[in-house]
């Protein structure tokens, strides 16, 4: 089981590492290509802005050329000339430069080849313009160096210049708008692109809510409320210790000391589904005088010496290894010595999935022997007396089983089921993972106080000290307020006649253990908040109420006899009360509270 929870925890780590990864991935990935195509579309945009501004400086050149050659034919044979010349040649190389940058790209101007095709298409149409203000502007250049003066072939060419430069103008004005449209139009998908991968990031974040953490999120919190359902009257242990080797070894200690005292207190024992021991405690063990054994050793050949009782205990665990098993069974030492047994076989899954059987059993040689010390007794006495001690034998035998099969089942549901999952954090505990193995030592901690609080209720429901030693007042103040602190519930005891009288002791127990029952029915059973014992005395008469504020009941649907899930019933605490000639009363209605009131003789 330790192997398969192990792997289960790797699994579910490499599940959320994968996913993790994938997530991150996804998110790493968005923002990677986001900025790798903003970058593209940035120096998209560079160089959209250079085209622009070359295509703009074109517009300028071009227009300047125009004016320069218009100077020119103008000035005539000014001595500035030569100079105007050489700037309409620069102007000219410059414009023609640029004019084929915008077309095919230049390094040095920074411009890539790349135009689109509707550019492409402009500049095709252009091209006629652009062909005849270069011819037009050489001719000029080269009428104004001849000597031969023809003012009408000048006028022609101003003309014909002015006519191709304006349509240049009129096409360059379209093309750098071309450009600037261009310009925007990759703004807007790039402004498109970043809102896709924008939402591309978010749905992987909420892709990452909904698979890994919601998910994680909705499985702790189940657990956090099944924990807080089934440990509803946990008491928080300490606060953490200061290392987790610290913690490991005081949980240690803890354990072994939990364990060594059940197997002092009880007659514990496991074994499986076949009728071979697993473990046996040293009670038990020395009860039987085992001194060793082995995993080969049958339970049944521990617990008796007798072939009979051997199959007779064979039998009882082969029947009733899937249902469990209670009874009483005679059992013999290894001395032949004859042992009464109370028997409880609970079946359970170990942590490792393997069927076991849990025995808890309890020593009643004593009573048996008393048993038959009574019978002896009522043989040599006379009728009626044979009939009163058979009445009174009864009344003892069932009062004894009826605390003894409270007990057990207090055992089997509280320790036995705790002690399973104790064992089961135990195997699954590694100590290769610190910080796992702290979590899972916490909850040792947390469920070895409960199982010492199980063990402590346990045995306070026995007969308490203050009882014997000081009478029915301390004892009752003793229980009212360790059941105040073991549940949730407002419990008060209130001597209104100070009462402080020592009874007979049958008349004590008889009465506590009365009380105890209608506390208890009070908490189990009537969802009280608040539960007030009232004790008031007059020279004859002793009165004890126990009043709840719970959801009461029909008073003639009440149960007349116990039950296997209703405790004793009306009619053991009827026994009592009439062992000790006294008087019960029970009143209740549906939603108004109970009240129960015990009265005794004092004389």
């Amino acid at each position: 089981m330790a192997h398969s929870t192990k792997s289960l925890d790797q699994d579910t780590f490499n599940r959320l590492r994968r996913l993790y990864i994938i997530a991150l991935g996804a998110i790493a990935i968005s923002l990677l290509t986001s900025q790798f195509l903003i970058r593209s579309y940035l120096n998209d945009q560079e160089d959209d802005s250079k085209l622009v501004n070359v295509a703009g400086r074109q517009r300028m050149l071009s227009q300047k050329l125009t004016k320069e050659v218009l100077l020119l034919s103008i000035n005539g044979l000014n001595p500035t000339r030569p100079s105007l010349i050489d700037s309409i040649n620069t102007t000219k190389s410059e414009w023609e430069k640029a004019h084929q940058a915008l077309q095919f790209g230049d390094e040095t101007l920074g411009l890539e080849a790349g135009n689109s095709p509707e550019i492409t298409e402009m500049f095709d149409a252009i091209q006629p313009a652009y062909d005849q203000v270069r011819q037009s502007t050489q001719r000029l250049i080269t009428l104004s160096q001849s000597e031969i003066n023809d003012s009408l072939m000048v006028t022609n060419e101003l003309v014909t210049l002015q006519g191709a430069a304006s349509q240049f103008l009129v096409q360059m004005e379209k093309i750098v708008n071309q450009y600037d449209d261009e310009a925007k139009a990759k703004v807007a998908k790039l402004r498109k692109l970043e809102i896709g991968i924008t939402v591309f990031t978010l749905l992987v974040l909420l892709g990452e809510f909904l698979i890994i953490f919601w998910p994680s999120a909705k499985a702790m919190k189940s657990s956090i409320r099944e924990l807080m359902e089934a440990e509803k009257k946990a008491i928080k242990m300490a606060k953490d210790a200061d290392s987790l080797s610290q913690s490991k070894e005081k949980s240690v200690r803890e354990l072994r000391a939990l364990s060594q005292a059940m197997d002092q207190i009880l007659l514990f024992a496991r074994i499986t589904p076949e009728g071979y021991i697993t473990h046996i405690g040293n009670q038990f063990s020395r009860l039987l005088q085992i001194k060793k054994y082995n995993l080969n050793s049958k339970f049944s050949e521990m617990i008796s010496i007798h072939e009979k009782e051997q199959l007779l205990m064979d039998r009882i665990i082969s029947e009733n290894k899937k249902s469990g098993w209670q009874g009483e069974i005679k059992a013999s030492n290894k001395e032949g010595k004859e042992i009464w047994l109370d028997f409880s076989m609970l079946p359970f899954s170990s942590a490792d999935d393997k069927s076991e059987l849990i025995i808890v059993c309890l020593d009643i040689t004593k009573r048996k022997e008393a048993m038959h010390e009574v019978e002896r007794l009522t043989k040599e006495s006379f009728e009626e007396k044979m009939l009163q001690q058979k009445v009174l034998s009864r009344q003892i035998i069932e009062n004894q089983e009826n605390e003894q099969n409270r007990i057990a089942k207090d055992i089997h549901d509280g320790i036995g089921q705790m002690l399973t999952g104790l064992k089961y954090l135990l195997e699954s505990v590694e100590l290769d993972d610190p910080e796992k193995a702290k979590e899972k030592i916490e909850k040792l901690k947390l469920l070895t106080g409960n199982i010492i609080k199980g063990v402590r209720t346990a045995t306070f429901n026995l007969t308490p000290p203050e009882l014997k030693d000081y009478g029915i007042v301390p004892a009752l103040t003793e229980l009212t307020q360790e059941l105040e602190k073991l549940t949730d519930k407002h419990i008060v005891l209130f001597n209104k006649t100070d009462f402080n009288q020592r009874l007979d002791s049958l008349v004590e127990i008889n009465l506590y253990r009365i009380t105890q029952e209608a506390i208890n029915n009070a908490i189990k059973y009537a969802d009280s908040t608040h539960i007030i014992v009232t004790i008031s005395h007059s020279e004859k008469i002793l009165s004890i109420i126990v009043d709840d504020n719970g959801k009461g009941f029909d008073k003639s649907k009440l149960k007349p006899k116990p039950d296997k899930d209703g405790g004793m019933g009306l009619t053991f605490m009827q026994e009592r009360i009439n062992y000790i000639n006294g008087r019960l009363f029970i009143n209740s209605s549906p939603n108004e509270g109970t009240r129960v009131t015990l009265n005794v003789p004092l004389q």
